[in-house]
């Protein structure tokens, strides 16, 4: 397996531009990250500070997420929102100008709720052409676009694996566009109530990246009841080669002791 670890959940709690450095400390010379910026059009400089992070920590930046709107108040994506048609468009050349730079060829883009007042099939329909407007842009230099079932979101509509992967083949049915793949998250497919070994025997061929945390807690593999390892392992046996990433919360003490430190660096 090929490690990464995600920054804005292990070192949210470092200013920005020491997160890359903390991870290549750490052990890891791949890392992940959600949208590091207030803004959906960050300002020069911002970008700057980020990639020269990334760069000078000499690590790699396998995935960023798109911008996905208010997190705190509850957003949970932009991708099918009415009325923000042209804040993902600059959310696309954002993300991707940055991934281009940094050779990060993965971008999560997170679905978005279901508003209030709006219809969800109109609401699926402008999804399919945000996410044909990333797919082109990712493609263009030969990148992937996720999509992520999440638990603990309500108004979220894709919470198995099979919603996002309905969401790939309808975008590719009516767009053409098939930049795009499953994020398979084993934490919140658990939390949802799917079975994990059904998920990775039946969809595991489609998964274009992994993310982990154990469950309950969202701690680190080895602290809940979810046999990870006979998962990843699986996952593996079926020919997934792509990334795993830990997207899971730092807990006390040290966060990756379950993990040998000659096991962190990518090969």
């Amino acid at each position: 397996m090929r490690w990464a670890v995600n920054t804005s959940l292990l070192f949210g709690d470092l200013p920005l531009e020491r997160r890359p450095q903390a991870a290549r400390d750490a052990g890891f010379t791949a890392v992940e990250s959600w949208w590091p910026f207030d803004s959906v059009t960050p300002a020069d400089r911002e970008v700057e500070a980020f990639a020269r992070s990334v760069e000078d920590a000499g690590i790699r930046l396998v995935a960023l997420n798109f911008p996905a709107g208010a997190m705190a108040d509850g957003e949970r994506g932009l991708v099918s929102l009415p009325g923000r048609e042209g804040e993902w468009r600059d959310a696309v050349a954002a993300t991707v100008g940055i991934g281009e730079r940094l050779g990060a060829r993965l971008f999560n883009a997170l679905y978005g709720n279901r508003a209030e007042g709006a219809v969800p099939a109109a609401q699926d329909a402008l999804a399919v052409e945000h996410l044909a407007l990333a797919g082109r842009a990712a493609a263009g230099i030969g990148g992937t676009v996720l999509l992520e079932p999440l638990s603990a979101a309500p108004r979220y509509p894709l919470r198995r694996a099979e919603d996002a992967l309905a969401v790939v083949d309808r975008v590719a049915a009516e767009s053409g566009v098939r930049a795009l793949g499953l994020l398979l998250d084993l934490y919140h497919l658990a939390v949802n109530g799917e079975d994990l070994d059904r998920v990775v025997a039946l969809h595991g061929p489609r998964a274009a990246h992994v993310q982990v945390a154990d469950a309950p807690g969202r701690g680190a593999p080895g602290t809940g009841q979810l046999d990870l390892v006979r998962h990843l392992r699986r996952l593996e046996d079926a020919g997934y080669g792509g990334w795993v990433a830990l997207e899971h919360l730092p807990g006390d003490g040290d966060p990756f002791a379950w993990l040998p430190r000659e096991r962190r660096a990518a090969g």
